[in-house]
């Protein structure tokens, strides 16, 4: 359970700043930190959920084919930086066991159906919660789909600017939370999602001044590439409300004679 004054730390990609993002590595760094979550990308290649954020090659993978005129073979077989390679959401699901919550991003077109089928197999043969999970898109069509496909898991929806009518375009998608742009954090629309039942999570925060001003707006939580950071944040938080509860009880306690 989230302690209060504190904020829900999603590492975003992973822990990338110690291996490639979106790959097991980068989980596995990010985990060792027992962040809240994990925030991965996904696309549909060929009929197979792959793990990565740009829609064609050539930021981390040499080339410049779009992902969705690739073979998931032929991506597959392509090295990272870090050397290991492009992972399948089943693989990540696998890694991540119970560890986390898992935050999904789908990315591409086509992957509402895919997620669901992926989602329920994994939980089937596993044992785990859908409650672990949480689907997010600025593809809000692709949300009402998952919503239609797989009520059961959580829907978070992804939003670049402040919309005209605040958080209410959450609401046929029955979400669990607005994820909003640290250039567009506002605290107008976090009230205004608090009273509709949202959590709202700020991406992507890593400064420290930052995290004071989205948490001041109510923010109940941030992806990041820092998760040191967001960890220390809330280490301080907590040590300084555990400080005032000593001193409030010390000075309620009747003083002896």
């Amino acid at each position: 359970m989230q302690t209060p004054g504190t904020l829900f730390c999603f590492a975003h990609r992973g822990y990338r700043q110690r291996a490639t993002e979106n790959t097991l590595q980068a989980i596995e760094h990010a985990l060792a930190f027992d962040v809240d979550g994990i925030e991965i990308d996904i696309w549909n290649v060929g009929g197979q959920l792959l793990v990565q954020h740009d829609r064609r090659l050539g930021r981390l993978i040499a080339g410049s084919e779009l992902l969705t005129d690739m073979c998931p073979e032929v991506l597959r077989s392509k090295l990272l930086p870090c050397g290991g390679k492009v992972p399948t959401l089943r693989e990540v699901l696998e890694l991540l066991g119970n560890c986390a919550q898992l935050n999904i991003e789908i990315k591409g077109p086509n992957c509402a159906a895919l997620v669901a089928r992926e989602l329920e197999s994994y939980v089937r043969d596993s044992g785990s919660s859908f409650e672990q999970y949480l689907i997010s898109s600025f593809d809000h069509r692709q949300l009402y789909e998952s919503l239609q496909l797989l009520p059961e898991v959580r829907r978070g929806v992804l939003v670049s600017g402040v919309p005209l009518d605040l958080a209410a375009g959450a609401e046929p998608l029955k979400a669990y939370s607005l994820h909003l742009s640290l250039d567009f954090a506002d605290a107008e629309l976090i009230r205004d999602a608090k009273r509709r039942g949202l959590r709202s999570y700020v991406f992507t925060v890593n400064n420290p001044d930052d995290l004071q001003l989205v948490a001041a707006m109510g923010a109940d939580g941030v992806f990041t590439d820092e998760p040191q950071l967001v960890m220390d944040y809330n280490l301080a938080r907590t040590t300084g409300a555990l400080l005032q509860h000593v001193c409030d009880t010390d000075i309620d306690q009747p003083q002896s004679r």
